[in-house]
């Protein structure tokens, strides 16, 4: 083993031993070049190490083992030793090195994502997350690489079981190479709510799935990022879903968001504009005139739901006019090919209560009739009772953070600098 090494394993042990973590944190950081240069010898050092004793010093090893160059021929070696590293780990001396122990999560999201091997991570990263977190619904940077996984693997169950709860916490993953800055990179913060809606989007939760893009795209920034973008597209598609309109931005999104992200994505805007204007033809004219944008956006699929909305949404503002149609002038008048299709989307309609209505197959009439009373019963009851509690516990929540907020030393210095300085001079006194 070469004397660097030697001298390395010797610092991890001493510092280890004496509970100076700070200053070996210190020491791993300057590390890196060394460790990386004398690669060959890297799985002699680890087995002088123990994973729970030395975790800090395991961690430093295998951030090198993935930064070196050309690595094809131990990458399942590695990716084993890095298993059994964030399975047996000690958590508080990770949790002293949070930015390095995320790097080495995103290195191995990175590998998984290269070999499309990206259900071995899935349960890893999980095991990672609860290493990381203080409480559960503290955000880590960590759970943008579990959300990426669980898509390109099809496998949503674990990221949702995350997704459901709802942040009031971020991981301040510390760079020690900076000074003072506990920080969090904002394109992991953007990714989350990115790849959450996403995954909502998959399971049909629509409400949920526009909540996330519009997170992402009312997060405070100086510029419009890649991510924020097709987010906003997104949301556009959504929102089109949801209410049949491009919901109105919230005001507190960064103006230079506001003032740019619109230009940016005219082809969104353009199909909202035609599906506002009730005309199939002028819809399906603009999804031909940008299917290239739509295809490359991976957004045709959304677009193409879009498209069977709004023949429900015609078909609903007939059941406002008339009493009986024909499933033929029924056709005719939303812009269906015939009355086939137009008994298929009213037959759906129906099952899902977006009307009320009975078809007659032998004359091909359909009878609109009006929406049945449903304030009544034990499920109304019951959905209130949950919506109740759901307001109970936001509000709790609430006052709890602005208490933290009130005693935070921070914000009582800002809070006292600011009342000394409203305070009236003599002058002011002076007629």
């Amino acid at each position: 083993m070469a004397s660097a090494l030697e001298q390395f394993v010797n610092t991890v042990r001493t510092l280890s031993s004496q509970g100076n973590y700070r200053e070996l944190c210190d020491y791993l950081c300057k590390a890196s070049e060394i460790l990386i240069k004398n690669n060959p010898h890297l799985d002699n050092v680890l087995e002088t190490l123990d994973i729970q004793q030395h975790s800090l010093g395991v961690l430093a090893i295998l951030c090198a083992k993935y930064n070196i160059p050309n690595a094809t021929n131990i990458q399942e070696a590695r990716f084993n030793q890095t298993k059994d590293f964030i399975n047996n780990c000690n958590g508080e001396q990770i949790r002293l090195a949070p930015d390095t122990f995320a790097e080495l999560c995103h290195l191995v999201t990175s590998n998984l994502v290269e070999q499309k091997q990206p259900m071995k991570g899935i349960l890893l990263l999980r095991k990672a997350i609860s290493k990381l977190q203080l409480f559960d619904s503290q955000l880590t940077s960590i759970h943008a690489d579990l959300c990426q996984l669980c898509l390109l693997a099809k496998c949503l169950k674990p990221a949702l079981e995350l997704l459901d709860i709802d942040i009031i916490g971020i991981c301040q993953e510390i760079n020690t190479q900076i000074q003072g800055g506990a920080q969090f990179d904002a394109k992991y913060f953007l990714l989350y709510y990115h790849y959450g809606g996403m995954i909502y989007l998959a399971v049909r939760n629509l409400e949920r799935a526009l909540y996330f893009f519009e997170v992402a795209i009312t997060t405070p920034a100086r510029a419009v990022s890649h991510i924020m973008l097709e987010s906003y597209k997104k949301y556009i598609l959504v929102s089109l879903l949801l209410h049949g309109k491009i919901q109105t931005i919230p005001k507190y999104a960064s103006q230079v968001v506001c003032r740019f992200i619109k230009p940016l994505s005219q082809p969104y805007h353009e199909l909202a504009n035609a599906f506002a204007s009730n005309s199939t033809s002028e819809l399906n004219s603009v999804v031909n005139k940008h299917s290239e944008i739509f295809t490359r956006d991976h957004n045709m699929g959304l677009v193409k739901q879009i498209s069977s909305v709004l023949y429900k949404k015609n078909i609903q503002r007939l059941t406002k006019t008339f009493l009986t149609l024909s499933l033929s002038d029924v056709a005719s008048r939303v812009g269906l090919p015939g009355p086939a299709d137009a008994e298929k989307y009213i037959l759906h309609m129906i099952e899902d209560e977006q009307i009320y209505a009975t078809i007659n197959q032998k004359d091909g009439m359909v009878i609109f009739r009006d929406e049945p009373e449903k304030y009544s019963g034990p499920e109304v009851l019951q959905s209130l009772e949950t919506q109740l509690q759901a307001c109970m516990e936001l509000d709790k929540q609430i006052l709890q953070m602005d208490e933290e907020i009130q005693v935070n030393p921070q914000y009582v210095k800002k809070a006292a600098g600011l009342q000394e300085d409203e305070q009236p001079t003599k002058s002011t006194y002076v007629m």
